[in-house]
């Protein structure tokens, strides 16, 4: 049995529906499914059970021989949320919780961390658990998941295997229901189709040119590949970068969004809204070594071929994965 917490959101329905093609339909789907919109994302998949998240401890404890892996997915992502108790609940003691259920019942463990917790990147962004103490995030959610590696890297007690993941990024279907905090893919070709235009943030940095604000941007399967990898082949214990180690700009994204949609560009600069202007992030690229020394092999999407499927094979039609 694999528990998927987020199960609703936009990466854990998409992994239950890459777990479902492997076979593996005994998954249980943990959220607070109070949003319809989300619950859109569950249909057709196979799923044997739903729990809800404030239930979760205790259903573990009842279910534990059952659990074979936890996919630890489900977090409050809002990078422009300002109240930190929220991410505290459910970020951060949330979190702690599953992780001591984990250990004491020996129940591998794979969680999302975010790239969020390379703050302005200044110390770089190295998977090393030595800078982990070190790094200052730019909001209370990437805070909220640093405070969490950090707290992991100090326990004794640990599941039998686990592995955090700093996604970077994330782009691809059931990310419908995200609104601001969609990917930029979504946005742009929700706005070209609207007007046949895009408007991008200006650059507010002298040394960098307006679009060319970069960002590592992973296509969603190349996320549910590196899970799988976790799960399977249980690389060792500690926290990893998932991105795919390139960095792209944000011209270079609506460029092959107008080509998908087999359009020619019309792209205006806008300035980058106050409110989030002082905690942007201008450049973003995984450092990926540790995880290939683990032994992943596999190709990563090119920027352009991700968007071209995301967008012709899912946006278009409006279709779920």
């Amino acid at each position: 049995m694999i528990i998927v917490t987020g199960a609703a959101g936009f990466i854990g329905s998409c992994l239950i529906s890459r777990l479902n093609q492997e076979g593996l339909i005994n998954v249980i789907a943990t959220d607070d499914f109070s949003s319809s919109q989300k619950l859109r994302n569950l249909n057709q998949k196979q799923i044997s059970g739903v729990v809800h998240r404030d239930h979760l401890s205790d259903w573990m404890k009842d279910h534990h021989r059952r659990i074979d892996h936890v996919f630890h997915l489900g977090a409050r992502t809002d990078t422009v949320e300002k109240n930190v108790s929220i991410f505290d609940q459910l970020n951060l003691h949330y979190s702690q919780k599953i992780w001591e259920i984990c250990s004491d019942f020996e129940i591998p463990l794979t969680y999302a961390s975010s790239a969020a917790t390379y703050g302005d990147g200044s110390l770089g962004y190295q998977d090393s658990h030595e800078i982990i103490s070190e790094l200052e995030p730019l909001n209370p959610y990437g805070d909220s998941k640093n405070q969490f590696d950090l707290w992991v890297l100090g326990q004794s007690r640990t599941p039998p295997h686990w592995a955090g993941l700093k996604f970077f990024n994330v782009y691809g279907p059931n990310e419908y229901h995200k609104d601001r905090m969609a990917s930029v893919i979504f946005h742009a070709y929700r706005q070209i189709s609207d007007s046949g235009k895009m408007k991008l943030f200006r650059s507010h940095r002298d040394d960098i040119e307006d679009g060319h604000q970069s960002r590592d941007f992973i296509y969603i399967k190349d996320i549910l590949n590196i899970c799988l990898f976790c799960m399977r082949l249980r690389p060792e214990n500690g926290i990893y970068n998932a991105g795919t180690g390139e960095a792209r700009t944000f011209l270079d994204l609506v460029n092959a969004t107008y080509d998908a949609m087999e359009l020619q560009p019309d792209i205006e600069f806008i300035d980058t809204p106050k409110d989030i202007r002082g905690t942007y992030q201008y450049y973003t690229e995984a450092t990926m070594d540790k995880l290939y020394g683990q032994g992943f092999d596999q190709k990563f999407h090119s920027l352009e071929s991700g968007i071209k499927e995301y967008v012709q094979d899912y946006l278009m039609s409006g279709t779920y994965y």
